[in-house]
């Protein structure tokens, strides 16, 4: 046994030294964690109807990547599907390294039966964040997990540590299969209404804990694309974390998860012994859609009893006041050293506006949608290859403007430059009648403001400059604008998309490339050892 041990920590240190001379990512100061992940088929009911889903090592939703500020990670996916397969890491920045974010822009698909090792830093970052498969239409078979950042023994917290950490990923299901889903898509048909809600992939789940004692709740909307309420029964919720920022800590019945955002609120088990219901329903829909778990009190001797408690329904007005609620703890340190207010986003001139409109489209009489006319089609080769080995042909940075368009939708796989160190306004209007969510790869924003119809210069004065979120994901509302400002101080070739994943799958998406022509490593990574070629860069690589 002990030389099976001496061989085990003689394997993770070659491990180690070749992936710190083979990806320039790592720090050698700072923890390994190893990992492989096989990605199968399975045959689940998480809605009662047998149906074919995503497992990662033969779990769904997929393992919890727990780790700590600054940890290497080091994993090896082995990919056992019929189709080529990636996983982003949503939330997580990847500094310097668009190389690891597995999007079709920055990564050829892992094929059939082959396998490719990411390897990234959890830099700099505390608190709930999620992966999923950016390939086809997975995401809706499955393949999602939670990343749970936790900070570093020196770096306080700006609350007691809990007695207990839960996770749950909430978020809408279809019991068709992902494959007939996607069809209708390509056939130019729109989805139908989901069949139900899963919180943890179930159709209802248990936590338990003790009373008087005080627990983190971590929930992601990890759905397709609906908007979700959260609540608790006869608890409040105290809101400390969203997608990394620590926050002021108010009290809520219930929160408002908009797709593929994230929240962490405290519960403290203060009701009289018995169980109750954990709810997460639909919002801005006709027919509302409820999935319920437990939180069971471990003297409990009465389960749960009805009613449900009542959440929001269709209020958007409700949900807009409640989303200014959630404001930055300036006081509160970050996984950095310093103070996460000691950047004041708020006294920073933007150097220009990008303003960004969704919309449907019909092209060659099927179904798209576009951003400022433009519908993304994904090229045979990914960008990120494209640009490092200069290849022609791949896509233009003329072929979407930073403003909305007027003319008929055309398609393109579009690119909009930007220069590294650039501070910049992105005004989302949304000019439909249906919820957007919008997701930035590589970066997290400052959500400065939000309002009902059409965004003006004018629409600045009600900006928030002092204490609003940074997060990855924002919402916009029907018919309305949403603004964040943007430090590009990340260099790459970065995803912005559309979190609703139809949209996103029929082209409401595009790539933003931050770019410095002065190349330096100090300004992003060299490619990977283990670059995966593809497309064009297969006879192009040197």
């Amino acid at each position: 046994m002990k030389a099976m041990g001496r061989a085990r920590m003689m394997v993770h240190l070659i491990c180690g030294v070749l992936a710190v001379f083979g990806v320039s990512v790592v720090v050698a100061d700072d923890p390994y964690r190893f990992y492989t992940w096989t990605v199968t088929y399975g045959t689940i009911a998480p809605l009662g109807v047998p149906q074919q889903v995503i497992l990662i090592n033969g779990q769904f939703p997929g393992p919890k990547l727990e780790v700590v500020t600054n940890d290497n990670i080091v994993l090896d996916l082995i990919n056992k599907l019929d189709q080529p397969f990636l996983l982003t890491w949503n939330g997580i920045k990847q500094r310097k390294n668009s190389w690891q974010d597995g999007v079709l822009g920055t990564n050829c698909p892992v094929p059939p039966n082959g396998n490719y090792t990411y390897n990234f830093q959890t830099k700099d970052q505390i608190g709930s964040f999620t992966y999923f498969p950016s390939t086809s239409f997975h995401k809706a078979a499955g393949g999602f997990g939670a990343i749970n950042i936790y900070e570093r023994p020196r770096i306080p917290i700006p609350f007691p540590d809990p007695d207990g950490d839960f996770t749950l990923l909430i978020g809408d299901w279809y019991r068709t299969s992902h494959k007939t889903l996607q069809k209708f898509l390509d056939s130019g048909r729109s989805l139908p209404f989901p069949d139900g809600v899963l919180i943890n992939g179930q159709g209802h789940s248990t936590f338990s804990g003790d009373q008087g004692k005080t627990y983190m709740f971590r929930i992601s909307n990890v759905g397709l694309s609906t908007s979700l309420n959260f609540r608790i029964q006869a608890h409040t919720m105290k809101l400390v974390e969203v997608e990394g920022s620590h926050t002021i800590q108010n009290e809520y019945d219930s929160v408002d998860v908009h797709v593929g955002q994230s929240v962490a609120v405290l519960v403290t088990l203060n009701q009289a012994p018995k169980d109750y219901y954990i709810v997460a329903s639909t919002r801005f829909t006709k027919t509302v859609l409820t999935a319920t778990a437990t939180l069971h009190y471990t003297n409990s001797r009465t389960p749960v009893s009805r009613p449900l408690p009542v959440g929001p329904t269709y209020q958007i007005h409700w949900s807009m006041k409640q989303a200014r609620t959630f404001r930055w703890n300036l006081t509160a340190s970050a996984a950095r050293p310093n103070p996460q207010g000691s950047f004041h986003y708020g006294k920073i001139t933007p150097s220009r506006t990008i303003k960004l409109a969704n919309s449907a489209a019909l092209i060659n009489g099927k179904r798209r949608f576009a951003v400022n006319g433009v519908t993304y089609i994904n090229a045979d080769t990914p960008l990120k290859l494209a640009d490092y080995f200069n290849i022609s042909g791949v896509f233009s940075l003329n072929s979407i403007q930073s403003i909305p368009s007027e003319s008929t939708a055309s398609i393109a796989t579009s690119v909009m430059p930007a220069s590294l160190h650039e501070f910049i306004e992105i005004v989302f209007q949304n000019n439909e009648r249906t919820v957007q969510s919008w997701h930035l790869d590589g970066y997290d924003f400052w959500v400065v403001g939000n309002g009902f119809g059409q965004w003006t210069p004018a629409s600045r004065k009600k900006y928030n400059l002092v204490d609003t979120l940074t997060r990855h994901t924002a919402q916009v509302y029907p018919n309305s604008w949403t603004t964040i400002l943007v430090s590009l101080d990340n260099q790459g070739m970065w995803n912005l998309r559309s979190a609703n994943w139809e949209r996103q799958y029929l082209g409401q998406q595009f790539y933003l490339r931050v770019w410095n022509p002065v190349q330096s490593l100090a300004n992003e990574y060299n490619a990977p050892s283990n670059v995966q070629l593809c497309g064009k860069a297969v006879r192009h690589h040197p």
